[in-house]
């Protein structure tokens, strides 16, 4: 369990510590799913490299993309909302349920998306179909977080996996 942790730290440090204009090495994205037990839902935010990110915008919806141009913000927000409620999926308790786009927003070289799932009213079980840049890299991972109260769970999903679940 340690090696996983240190695993983990060493890609997140390394996913965001690229320096702006660099191509990064690695394929990775990272996906928290928070258990909100006072509002009863999930808060859902996935960060994703902005160039690859754009990239596969681009090429699925044939349209020029640009996120951080604040006069394209709503078309990207079409754009975004698309790509990631295609590219993940939630069940709750093992019932599928329906996210919630709240927006999106740049931070350094990465895009920070949020979605949010109303009333849960508790929670026993998350699964995550995280299946966002696949469509692009082969040797894409996925690290997820699941988090209720002082519990988390972490993993990492390698393509082609796409599935992990957190009981609690």
């Amino acid at each position: 369990m340690h090696k996983l942790k240190y695993i983990l730290l060493f890609l997140c440090c390394a996913f965001f510590s690229v320096k702006a204009g660099t191509k990064h090495p690695l394929h990775v994205s990272t996906t928290e799913v928070n258990f909100n037990a006072k509002d009863k839902t999930l808060e859902v935010s996935c960060r994703i490299f902005s160039d690859d990110f754009e990239a596969i915008l681009a090429r699925l919806y044939k349209q020029k993309t640009d996120l951080s141009n604040p006069n394209m913000k709503s078309a990207m927000d079409v754009l975004v909302k698309k790509y990631l409620l295609a590219h993940l999926q939630l069940k709750a308790n093992g019932k599928a349920v329906a996210m919630n786009y709240i927006g999106f927003e740049i931070d350094h070289e990465a895009t920070n998306i949020y979605l949010e799932v109303e009333k849960v009213p508790t929670l026993k079980s998350v699964e995550v179909n995280d299946s966002i840049l696949y469509d692009m890299f082969d040797d894409q991972m996925s690290i997820v977080h699941i988090v209720k109260g002082n519990n988390r769970k972490s993993t990492k999903i390698l393509y082609p996996e796409k599935k992990f679940t957190a009981n609690f």
